[in-house]
């Protein structure tokens, strides 16, 4: 049997309670958690990469991401880096909400632009519509870099249209030059509509990439207008589009501009070799004359200009019957002769009154000094 032992032979309580029943695996010999007592906890690493892509704002979403993968891991683990995670996600969100702000704006592509042409070192590949430039050696000479200045002082160049190619292969010299007259010429009238209003030793030119500046990303034919003489330059900008000019003006330049273009088309050929084109050509001129004095007698004009106006549509009814003989001439010279009758309207005295009554250029256009020609560089 069993004897109890003696009094006051007892042990002492352990004043921290008793040991847990699966002591001492629950701590290990270095206390909770396996880890030795005083060792550091270790970082987060992605709580890191967070803070580092929203303190340098770069791909601020991937920042944002990792920010919030790095907390939930942290109040898994115990790990440290709770406020690097949080800061980076805040960081990140704010860096978001500027690329948002920025690419709605434009600013980005304006700011790599910029930088394109900065890289490349060719200032006239960032020139735009309606700017004006000074170049080293004037239009035909060194075009690759370019001083913008202001339209209102001298200057050698001043920028009517941007036209841009499509991607691909360089298309060649040739090709570039062909596309750059058809296009450079069309577009002269939208930026300066009254013809009149063209000195006569202005001419077109533009500015093309060429083989290298393509590889760059070049694909702009700047068109410009400029002094034919290569040492003359440019005073005051030529524009004369809707930007400077009142609905009135817009309207009849408009008219005028569409039965020019439609004279410009007479064919190469002489009547006598080419009848058949000549008869078709006055069919083109007769059809746009009659949509034209359709638009002029449609126009509430200011009632100085009415009867100017009213004059100038009579003048182009005629011209148009003359038009329609024309194109149903059996012979060349019957052709002729109604084709001398039209153009006898073509810029006379009405045309001239009218202008005058719009505010608008009343001498016409001497075509004597002018090239007819066409200039081109390669930037």
């Amino acid at each position: 049997m069993s004897i109890p032992p003696p009094p006051g032979s007892r042990q002492p309580q352990d004043p921290y309670g008793p040991p847990p029943a699966n002591w001492p695996q629950a701590y290990g010999p270095y206390g909770p958690a396996g880890r030795p007592y005083g060792a550091p906890v270790s970082v987060n690493a992605l709580a890191v990469a967070a803070l580092a892509l929203g303190v340098l704002c770069f791909l601020p979403a991937a920042g944002l991401v990792l920010g919030l993968i790095a907390l939930w891991q942290i109040r898994r683990s115990g790990q440290s880096g709770r406020g690097m995670a949080i800061a980076g996600a805040v960081l990140s969100s704010v860096g978001i909400v500027l690329w948002a702000v920025t690419l709605s704006t434009g600013v980005a592509s304006d700011a790599w632009e910029e930088f394109k042409d900065g890289a490349r070192g060719n200032e006239s590949l960032s020139l735009r519509k309606g700017d004006c430039f000074n170049a080293p050696g004037g239009l035909e000479g060194d075009t690759y870099d370019v001083d913008r200045v202001s339209c209102a002082g001298g200057h050698d160049g001043e920028v009517f249209a941007v036209v841009t190619l499509p991607g691909g292969a360089f298309p060649g010299d040739a090709k570039v030059t062909d596309i750059a007259d058809e296009k450079c010429y069309a577009l002269q009238d939208q930026y300066a509509m009254d013809t009149w209003a063209m000195p006569g030793d202005v001419d077109v030119y533009y500015l093309m990439p060429s083989r290298d500046s393509w590889r760059y990303g070049d694909r702009a034919i700047t068109c410009v207008f400029g002094n034919t003489d290569g040492k003359a330059g440019l005073t005051g900008s030529l524009r004369g589009d809707p930007t400077t000019l009142d609905t009135d003006q817009v309207v009849f330049l408009s008219v005028s501009n569409a039965v020019d273009a439609a004279l410009y088309e007479e064919p190469e050929d002489s009547p006598e070799d080419d009848l058949a084109g000549h008869r078709a050509w006055a069919t083109l001129v007769r059809d746009v004359l009659g949509e034209q004095i359709e638009a002029l007698r449609g126009h509430s004009w200011p009632s100085d200009a009415e009867k100017p106006v009213a004059d100038l549509v009579r003048d182009l009814e005629d011209a148009r019957e003359e038009w329609a003989r024309a194109r149903t001439a059996t012979d060349a010279d019957t052709y002729s002769t109604h084709r001398g009758k039209a153009y006898a309207y073509v810029d006379g005295p009405a045309t001239v009154t009218a202008r005058k009554a719009l505010g608008l250029a009343a001498a016409p256009p001497s075509w004597e000094g002018r090239t007819g020609g066409d200039s081109e560089a390669q930037v």
